[in-house]
């Protein structure tokens, strides 16, 4: 098993008990610091897990957990190639017969973390990711199914089913898997349909490909197509960001994911020298194309859901019983459970995952490790961070007020008997200082963002990380 990268291992028998510590707002104060800080996804970031040590039970972990309403997550943590900003967990390629051994993998796991759930669980949402879920073969995109299906009991039929894909592996037989299983979402890693701009990002690819894959996407049938492209490219600009976002918006796509372009350690961007060193004029340069880019597809009938995504305005619900376009976890709530070396698991206690890592090296080490794991291995979470109630009010607003439809205080108070604006004073009021709170949005009691505060989520979000989170995450050594 690979060595966790963590000078001093944090043992946590059970829920923390943890010391208040005053928490000091760190949202930027001034023009020249950056708005692009971290992308927060979830709350909090995977570096700042630990190893658990005793490492809990996974029946024990859920056994007062609710579980009719759970979100399922399967992790493929290969790609063709790795894209230069790409510190995602995955490797390049697979040796013969390693996607087998890996789906076999998958399996035990499943049967295990099955066992451990209870025959009362039941799933709300499914979605592949990683890596690219569809550098499987066809026949082991079925396989995968069948384990979401046969082991785990989802029923792919009549839930959300979300898969990402890349254009060279978008193939018509894979498709008309996916199609056939009840996928309802395919998200296209697109990024730019400049070619200069793909090289730069270290992202080859062809246009024409890129065309063909959107055809066969639609010729599919799969009611939901997302596109994802990437601003702040190398060489990017006003012009040719607009051609990028013309060509997504001729496939009138349902969804649109914007994204500001990192450069992170260990990537292939990464290694360029001074790629760490701030660069005030970039981020002036992300910020003009983001607001450009969201100005565009407002005008083009879109909605804004978040600072990055964007849904098409009128677009019906998914076709099935209760099933609707949503794409986004509720990740203010609980209940994930997730399979695969490179997923997470999200109870109310503890999140928990496998090691986690950057580097093609380490990253082939932990899916060599997974690949020989005993069944046995999969009945226990061995790395995690438990999540006390300070902690749990914190996730619940990051997570929510980073959506364009913000916090409703009512749900907040519900759920944790306290009031947001009790809870976070200082660090609402920081927001009310720079104009990023929506005022109108208070006096109904909704915790909103401004148009302009959305554009600052990626410095909104970490500034609202607890101390705690913070040390954890600042002493994590990339690997």
């Amino acid at each position: 098993m690979s060595t966790a990268p963590y000078p001093t291992p944090a043992a946590h028998p059970g829920e923390p008990q943890t010391p208040h510590v005053p928490h000091v707002p760190q949202i930027p104060k001034a023009s020249h610091e950056s708005p692009y800080q971290s992308y927060v996804y979830a709350y909090p970031h995977k570096t700042a897990y630990r190893p658990l040590d005793p490492r809990p039970r996974l029946d024990q972990v859920w056994a007062d957990e609710p579980k009719d309403a759970l979100s399922l997550y399967a992790h493929i943590p290969f790609c063709e190639v790795r894209c230069g900003f790409c510190n995602l967990f995955t490797r390049i390629g697979a040796p013969d017969g390693l996607t087998g051994a890996y789906l076999d993998a998958l399996e035990r796991q499943a049967v295990r973390v099955a066992a451990a759930l209870g025959p009362g669980a039941r799933y709300a949402q499914v979605a592949f990711g990683g890596g690219t879920p569809t550098f499987l073969t066809a026949a082991e995109l079925e396989r995968l199914c069948d384990i979401a299906e046969v082991r785990m009991g989802a029923d792919l039929s009549a839930v959300p089913l979300s898969v990402e894909a890349s254009p060279a592996t978008a193939t018509a037989d894979r498709l008309a898997v996916l199609a056939a299983r009840g996928a309802t979402r395919l998200s296209l890693g697109v990024q730019s349909f400049v070619p200069h701009e793909a090289r730069a990002a270290v992202r080859p690819q062809r246009r024409a490909d890129v065309e063909a894959a959107l055809g066969r996407v639609r010729d599919a049938g799969i009611p939901v197509l997302n596109i994802d492209l990437i601003y702040g490219i190398d060489g990017q600009t006003a012009a040719s960001w607009r051609t990028s976002l013309d060509a997504a918006l001729a496939w009138e796509p349902e969804e649109l994911y914007l994204y500001p372009l990192y450069v992170r350690p260990l990537t292939g961007l990464g290694r360029r020298e001074g790629a760490d060193a701030p660069d005030p004029e970039w981020d002036l340069r992300r910020l003009a194309l983001y607001r450009a880019g969201r100005d565009h597809l407002l005008a083009s009938g879109y909605e804004q859901v978040s600072m990055r995504m964007f849904r098409r305005a009128g677009v019906a619900p998914v076709p099935g019983a209760g099933r609707t376009a949503g794409t986004e976890y509720c990740c203010q709530t609980d209940g994930m459970v997730g399979l695969g070396c490179g997923s997470r698991s999200y109870t109310r206690r503890l999140h928990y995952s496998f090691d986690y890592a950057v580097s093609m090296t380490e990253i082939r080490g932990i899916v060599d490790d997974y690949v020989a794991r005993p069944a046995s291995d999969f009945d226990v979470a061995e790395v995690g961070w438990w999540m006390d109630a300070r902690e749990s009010r914190r996730r619940h607003l990051v997570q929510s007020l980073l959506q364009a439809e913000g916090l409703a205080t009512a749900s907040y108070r519900e759920r944790f008997g306290t009031r947001p604006e009790d809870d976070f004073a200082g660090d609402l009021e920081q927001l009310r200082v720079r104009g990023w709170l929506d005022g109108a949005g208070e006096s109904v009691g909704v915790l909103r963002l401004t148009p302009e505060g959305l554009a600052h989520s990626d410095a909104v979000g970490p500034a609202f990380f607890s101390e705690r989170a913070r040390a954890a995450m600042s002493d994590y050594r990339a690997r």
